[in-house]
């Protein structure tokens, strides 16, 4: 028979589960973790329709993705264009950051495994006489490290053909020259800590649901158990 058994500490890190996945896939899809040096928006002419000099912009440049301003065609308003920068893996600027994905990858799939698995975790707390909890706890403490493995590659990667274009002659390994850390990167590095906060926090959720007053609840028939 199925308990569903809902307390504050599971739910709280089923939501932080769903939210670490969903903030690193995101990460890992954006480009704006390198924020390139302004650049005229065209050829520093001035505007016709305004009179006055087009404003410059920051491209952007992600481990597999960029964001450029285009050309305006026709009558159409100069935009950014924002996508992946190279075709297949081997085009991705440099080899660290080729591991960075890989490492950033697994470790999202983990997560998003979790994320997963955790929805289900108010009905099933075990799998194979193993605590459900712990299970997932394990796993995300792996996929953390996964995720530390790919942010300590990523810097190294500055010095690509690639980087220095966006970034200046000055960019090298570990310095980004003339660009500035995206949003990206800071929400990889803090879903990463919050991916750890997860794993410790995992304990405390299998505690919460397979506490005495869960097992009274239990003996006394409910199938439906919430406590706070």
């Amino acid at each position: 028979m199925c308990h569903v058994i809902v307390t504050c500490r599971s739910m709280l890190w089923t939501l932080l589960s769903i939210v670490v996945a969903f903030a690193e896939l995101i990460a890992f899809m954006s480009a704006d973790w390198l924020i390139g040096r302004a650049k005229p928006a065209g050829s520093g002419g001035p505007d016709n329709r305004t009179g006055g000099l087009q404003e410059s912009y920051h491209p952007t440049l992600g481990i597999y993705a960029r964001c450029i301003r285009v050309p305006r065609v026709q009558y159409f308003k100069r935009d950014t264009l924002c996508g992946p920068y190279a075709d297949n893996f081997a085009e991705i600027a440099s080899g660290f950051w080729q591991a960075t994905a890989i490492f950033l990858a697994v470790g999202i799939f983990i997560l998003c495994a979790v994320a997963f698995v955790s929805i289900f975790t108010m009905c099933v707390q075990s799998i194979l006489k193993k605590s459900i909890f712990n299970v997932c706890g394990l796993l995300q403490g792996i996929a953390g490290l996964f995720l530390i493995l790919g942010l300590i590659l990523y810097p190294a990667g500055w010095g690509s053909p690639k980087a220095v274009s966006f970034c200046g002659h000055y960019a090298s390994a570990y310095k980004p020259g003339d660009c500035s850390l995206g949003w990206a990167f800071y929400t990889a590095i803090g879903g990463t800590v919050l991916t750890f906060i997860c794993a410790v926090f995992s304990a405390q959720a299998e505690i919460a649901t397979s506490s005495d007053r869960v097992q009274e609840e239990i003996e006394e028939g409910k199938n439906l158990i919430c406590l706070l």
